[in-house]
């Protein structure tokens, strides 16, 4: 039997009701996180269409696709696919373009312009600095095209950029004053191109309805229902349009939740939903404040971090569901360790519960820091899926590191050639690239093996500019051959990264894209230092090159997409919005990391970060996992870490520390007795600021001032204890392969080694000297 309406309004509890049978006038639904805010929008759209109200008369606009696509599904559900079509429902862009197809002519476009992405524009803009003859150093594309999309997202046009000093000041003190003219000429090129970019697509539809008034009425009169998702995500561009539509009719709703706007970099503006109430008269507010999705321990510790946020709407979230596990907080000692442990915590889980890998997803701040959380999931067998971004080893920037290694430690390998030779730019272009492959195939040679003969092969028809080019990348691959001699896999990594000029490219990018490309080559780094450490104990390795491009090797063979959809989910923070998983890791939450060293600067910044924080924590649905490092490589030199203040902020009641007490405290290297007693009678002592709260990481952070903690801690972890101490039957723990068992011991001195049969890494044959052990029994 069919459902009415009425039949999926009863599913609704009273708090979803109110907003869903709310007819006319402006209202704002505050929707804690889980809460059934799309439940509430769909129903709402349904029974309005249910009490006569045209589709066509109603506007919904969402902020993706997926959620465009999921919304009409569960309306043509209820309603009926035809008349589901009649809705005016997608994502801003898309529908303004609609828009502006039909009165494309008003702008002087044709019906059918082309929409430019981002490297289409970059392009453009590339080649208009070029043609003026400007410094492509100074006028980076990339970052001319960021300013330009600024602009427009501010509706500061060509004229209002001239008619603005402050503007114009500001880009001369960064040594740019030719901007204006740049955006001028590239406005002009568009229109000429009949083509928009996807920030004119809110541009235009905001003159579109700014200069032609019998327009903004047809379309008044058109959506007189507007509903809009997600509103704290609006820019300022998005704000005026909804402003101007729904300013006739007023029956305006606007959903969303302050505590979850995470996109101030891409200009979205909290607010547009701080200030609904004074944009409109009359405004009813409903909260919804029930969680469906997860634990009431989650839920009341993500309250209790995000209420250290002064700028916020006041909402009580709660859920009826059981109490749940605590927060597991868990602090190791590198980011490798950190990548194990949370590897044999989703193994250990899936044993113990019967779960699937699609129940479990790690979250972090930066996509730089899944390379060991990769790493570790590929040695346990764990499949995983990267979401918004190519798994590590396939990222560009990194193939670029990894085929310079490639050649210099195999110069045949022509598949790397090919890939840097002019990477870097270095003047060597594809035609003479085709010459020297077809020599190459002449002779039966590899094309390095060309290059380095060149000055013999006068019938090879390149210039003699280019023929030093070609010598001078062979004297660099040369060079890196002879250092690779004698050093181990690190240095050798770390001196190509530089010397090719590879980290001064990116450096020259100054866009977030830029920034995190940069950051994914540092992780490189650290990873081949990681590797060059754990090598180091294993007898019969060396932690050179050629080992380490063998490892990564098999990693990345195994990381093939199988079609299997059951993966553990890998991605930022930020793509993590809408999505929950019943098992969740936050990983890196280490102060300067996360929060984020540059969101620190002013308060706003500051709580944006919180709030990135709460919309990760609320994700989680039976269990929650923070981890945190004692120190982590920061391009290949191990600095200490403190941990994230917003493990501070969340009530300690909701959380478990699985790091033993003792093991967070730090350990004394001399005797306190050589001090004496204190006579506290001669002390001044301070008295506490008032409502101030002590920290809870004093002792940590105090340790990590007195000294870098090592792993293992005490004295057993030195080279003479071991060497003269350890026995065979001896119980050991290993930071990496845990707890193992000594099977017996060859050589003496500094040579000393250690077979150990380990839990979890097999046989080891250990150098006692490097090795970090503890006896523990």
């Amino acid at each position: 039997m069919k459902k009415n309406i009425q039949d999926y309004i009863a599913e609704l509890n009273s708090a979803q009701k109110e907003p869903t049978l709310h007819k006319e006038g402006p209202m704002i639904v505050i929707a804690g996180a889980g809460s059934g805010k799309t439940r509430v929008l769909t129903y709402r759209i349904a029974y309005l269409m249910s009490e006569g109200v045209d589709a066509f008369n109603i506007l919904s606009l969402t902020f993706t696709n997926k959620a465009a696509r999921e919304m009409k599904g569960r309306i043509a559900a209820i309603v009926g696919n035809s008349e589901a079509k009649n809705l005016w429902m997608g994502t801003f862009h898309s529908i303004f373009a609609k828009i502006l197809r039909i009165e494309a002519d008003k702008l002087g476009y044709p019906s059918n312009f082309t929409i430019y992405d981002t490297q289409d524009s970059q392009r453009l803009i590339s080649s208009i600095i070029k043609e003026k003859g400007l410094d492509k150093d100074v006028y980076k594309y990339k970052q001319v095209q960021s300013r330009i999309s600024s602009f427009k997202n501010s509706l500061i046009t060509v004229k209002a950029y001239y008619q603005n000093g402050e503007l114009q000041e500001a880009d001369a003190m960064a040594k740019r004053p030719r901007i204006g003219e740049i955006y001028q000429e590239y406005v002009e090129r568009c229109f000429k191109a009949g083509a928009m970019d996807f920030d004119d697509l809110l541009l235009r539809t905001n003159e579109l309805l700014t200069r032609f008034p019998e327009v903004l009425a047809k379309y008044q009169n058109r959506f007189r229902y507007i509903l809009v998702d997600e509103y704290q995500d609006t820019n300022h561009s998005q704000y005026l349009i909804v402003k101007a539509l729904s300013d006739k009719f007023q029956n305006i709703c606007v959903v969303g939740d302050d505590a979850q706007s995470i996109y101030a970099f891409r200009g979205a503006n909290i607010n547009n939903i701080l200030n609904f109430q004074k944009d409109y008269h009359g405004v009813k507010m409903y909260r919804l404040e029930q969680n469906y999705r997860s634990t009431k321990n989650i839920v009341e510790a993500a309250n209790s971090v995000i209420e250290h946020n002064k700028t916020k709407l006041d909402k009580d979230v709660w859920t009826h569901n059981e109490d749940g596990g605590k927060i597991k907080v868990n602090r190791l000692v590198t980011d490798g360790e950190e990548g194990r442990y949370v590897a044999s915590s989703i193994f250990e889980n899936k044993m113990e519960h019967q779960l699937n890998n699609g129940d479990f997803a790690i979250l972090y701040r930066t996509n730089a820091q899944s390379r060991a959380m990769e790493d570790a999931l590929r040695k346990r067998d764990i499949p995983y899926r990267i979401y918004g971004g190519l798994s590590f080893y396939q990222r560009k920037e990194i193939k670029d590191v990894l085929a310079y290694l490639r050649i210099l430690v195999n110069p045949a390998d022509e598949e790397a050639l090919k890939r840097v030779i002019n990477y870097p730019a270095r003047g060597i272009g594809q035609t003479t690239l085709e010459k020297l492959t077809i020599t190459a195939n002449h002779y039966k040679r590899s094309i390095f093996e060309v290059m380095q003969n060149i000055q013999k092969l006068p019938e090879l028809k390149i210039n003699s500019g280019t023929r030093t080019k070609l010598d001078n990348f062979v004297t660099m691959i040369q060079s890196f051959q002879i250092m690779n001699q004698n050093a181990n896999a690190f240095e050798v990594a770390e001196h190509v990264a530089k010397k090719t000029g590879l980290l001064q490219e990116l450096k020259k990018d100054g866009t977030p894209e830029g920034v995190a490309r940069l950051e994914n080559i540092e992780e490189l780094l650290n990873g081949v230092k990681d590797f060059v450490e754990e090598q180091k104990e294993l007898d019969g390795t060396t932690g050179s090159l050629a080992e380490f491009l063998e490892d990564v090797a098999l990693a990345t063979d195994l990381d093939q997409d199988t079609g299997d959809d059951d993966r553990v989910a890998l991605m930022t923070i930020h793509l993590s919005k809408g999505l929950e998983f019943p098992y969740l890791y936050i990983v890196g939450l280490e102060e300067d990391l996360f929060p984020s060293a540059m969101s620190m600067n002013t308060r706003s910044e500051l709580e944006e970060e919180r709030r990135l924080f709460y919309v990760a924590l609320t994700r989680a649905e039976k269990q929650a996992y923070l981890t945190y490092t004692q120190s982590r490589y920061r391009w290949g030199k191990l600095v200490d870490c403190e941990p994230s203040r917003f493990i501070e902020e969340i009530d300690e009641k909701y959380l478990e520390y699985l790091t033993p007490i003792h093991e967070r405290r730090y350990k004394p290297m001399i005797d306190a007795d050589i001090f004496g007693e204190v006579d506290k009678s001669k002390l001044r002592l301070k008295k506490p600021v008032s409502g101030t709260p002590p920290k809870r990481f004093d002792s940590e952070a105090a340790s990590r001032k007195l000294r870098k903690i090592k792993p293992g801690g005490g004295a057993s972890n030195t080279a003479n204890n071991l060497g003269t101490t350890l026995e065979a039957g001896n119980i050991v723990e290993h930071i990496r392969f845990g707890k193992g068992k000594v099977v017996r011991l060859e050589g003496v001195g500094g040579d000393k080694k250690a077979e150990i049969l380990f839990e979890n890494g097999g046989l080891k044959k250990l150098l006692l000297r490097f090795a970090k052990l503890n006896v523990i029994g």
